[in-house]
């Protein structure tokens, strides 16, 4: 605790200033806080950014709209039913628990086609089940050649054991 791994993923989001300007990406300087380097990057912190007042559904929709991303409503309404919460897509969203809000938050990624993930503790509200999709969703990322920067206490145990793994502090 205390030690800044959400200060360094809001930075290499682009969402808190740093002294750091760019970043190496693909061989060459990318400015953090262009849009460039925005359009590379998902980022999932402790606040996650949903709209309480509107549906599951219409989180969904929205996030991708944002996003950019090409989602259709079947491809969305998938995405739910994978992240556990089909039953729950007519509901406001201050109406779900914590580690509901979380899942639809795996929902928004499992339709980005963003290449790096920031996560912060994206375990922590999860029940088993949860940390389950989480993990599998990690999985299929990273054997896409996407690239997954989680700050965590939990370990998130991949399909097959395989993550490269960096750890920082004790």
């Amino acid at each position: 605790n205390g030690s800044g791994k959400t200060t360094l993923l809001r930075a290499l989001a682009g969402l808190t200033e740093a002294s750091m300007r760019a970043i190496g990406w693909n061989g060459s300087p990318a400015p953090v806080r262009s849009a460039a380097w925005r359009a590379q990057v998902a980022y999932v912190g402790h606040r996650i950014g949903h709209k309480e007042d509107l549906s599951v559904a219409e989180n969904l929709e929205l996030a991708c709209a944002l996003e950019g991303a090409i989602a259709d409503a079947t491809q969305r309404r998938q995405a739910l039913e994978r992240a556990g919460l089909s039953s729950r897509a007519g509901l406001a969203v201050k109406r779900l628990s914590q580690g509901q809000k979380q899942r639809l938050a795996l929902a928004r990624l499992f339709l980005s086609h963003r290449r790096l993930w920031l996560l912060d503790e994206p375990a922590a509200p999860l029940d088993l089940d949860g940390r389950r999709v989480l993990a599998e969703t990690l999985a299929q990322h990273l054997g896409s050649s996407g690239i997954a920067v989680i700050a965590t206490h939990d370990a998130i145990e991949l399909p097959g054991g395989r993550a490269p793994r960096v750890q920082v502090g004790g």
